[in-house]
Order: structure tokens, then C-alpha cells, then sequence
């Protein structure tokens, strides 16, 4: 059994996308340029605000990004006071974490998102006991997929990469979770889905939060072929 899971939050643990797109596009609006769809939005998050929105700038026509800065005071404003906008976990993850911590296994959550409004999405939707620690990006600290979070995660937990499982949706998570040495966990009901992850040459992918539950008590793998 490993000692510890830590999690990635938007499209792993938390359905956010609306939140996300409803976000945006209200910082688009109020900096007078167009909107984004949800399947734009899903491409273009993963790597934190500051690269969602020039993703975002750059697809409403401002290649230069001259609008940046004023688009970025705005979006952290409107999703501040928006993030839990229409935010739900995913079927099965409540069970999970419950099932999790009864065995003992120590819980994380590291996200790209800003760090206040990680912590508020976790606590909102799943209160403040169950995580032993939240983490969402912090000044000075290098974002996914740099190991170096997830690595003092890992050890203000007790365990060693070894003893870890990193569970996420995306490439993003993939290089997090190699890059610091611990089992890595994708998830086919993320931003990305399961062709995508085989693309980018995910060697573990789960259908259902059951799966993850299996690999931290036995380290039961699905190989792809």
C-alpha cells in the first residue's frame, strides 16, 4: 500500500470548466474582446492563469497580447469571487477520498490554480479535514510540471516518491508525476481524455475512481497497449 496520494484539482478531483469559461469570458467582456468556448477552455488550462489567459488573448485576436496585464488584474478579480461558480467532484471522488483516508493513506491536493482559490474550491466542495495539505500555485514556488511542490508535498507527508501516487488529467500531470519519481495516475474523465493522454505516452489511465483505490492499496496497474 502507498503511504501517500496527491492529487491535481481542476479535471481530476473537481469538475471547474465552467467556472473556468464562465471567468474568462467575463474578463473578456469587460476588456471589450470576444469569448472562448468550453472546448477552447479545455485546451488552454493545465499550465496555470497566466498561460490560460494568453492563450486566451492570443484565440480573441490579440496575438501581441497588449491587452495581458489588463486582462490578468481583471480575470483574478472575477474568478476570485467565482471559482466555485457551478463546481462539482466527479462521480465517485468523495467515496474515494473517504475510502482513502480510512486506510490511512495520507491526501494532497497540488494545482495550478492560485493558491486562495485552490483552497477555497477543496474546502467548499469537500470541507477541511480531508486533505492533509492544499497547495495551489505560490510565489517563489516553481508551477507543474516543475517536481519541486510535489516533492515537499511528498515529504511534509511522510512518504518518499516511491511511496507516492500522483494522480492527474493531463500532460501537464504526466511530466509532474515522472519528473519526480512517483507513480503516475491519469484520469479519462479530465480535460483532456484517454486519446490524448495515450498521445502524450501515458503509461496508466483509469475510467473510474474505483481504479485509484486499487493501485494505493496493491499497486494494480492498467497497462496501455
Amino acid at each position: 500500500m502507498y503511504k501517500a496520494c496527491i492529487f491535481d484539482l481542476d479535471g481530476t478531483l473537481t469538475d471547474t470548466l465552467e467556472s473556468l469559461v464562465f471567468s474568462v469570458n467575463k474578463t473578456m467582456e469587460e476588456i471589450g474582446l470576444p469569448g472562448i468556448t468550453e472546448d477552447q477552455c479545455r485546451r488552454f488550462v493545465g499550465n496555470g492563469a497566466k498561460v490560460l489567459i494568453e492563450k486566451t488573448l492570443q484565440a480573441c485576436g490579440d496575438e501581441k497580447l497588449d491587452y495581458f496585464e489588463q486582462a490578468m488584474n481583471a480575470y483574478l478579480r472575477i474568478f476570485d469571487a467565482n471559482c466555485i461558480y457551478h463546481v462539482k467532484p466527479y462521480s465517485g471522488v468523495t467515496k474515494l477520498l473517504k475510502d482513502l483516508k480510512e486506510r490511512g493513506i495520507r491526501l494532497a491536493v497540488l494545482s495550478n490554480k492560485p493558491d486562495r482559490q485552490a483552497v477555497h474550491v477543496v474546502e467548499t466542495i469537500f470541507g477541511e479535514e480531508v486533505f492533509d495539505q492544499v497547495h495551489g500555485q505560490r510565489d517563489g514556488v516553481p508551477r507543474k510540471p516543475d517536481p519541486a511542490a510535489v516533492l515537499q508535498i511528498a515529504s511534509g507527508l511522510g512518504a518518499v516518491p516511491e511511496e507516492t501516487v500522483y494522480i492527474g488529467d493531463s500532460e501537464v500531470d504526466l511530466e509532474t508525476g515522472k519528473a519526480a519519481g512517483m507513480k503516475t495516475v491519469l484520469v479519462s474523465w479530465g480535460f483532456r481524455g484517454r486519446d490524448a493522454l495515450r498521445r502524450a505516452g501515458a503509461e496508466c489511465i483509469v475510467d473510474s475512481a474505483e481504479e485509484i483505490l486499487d493501485i494505493a492499496e496493491e499497486g494494480v496497474y492498467e497497462r496501455l497497449q
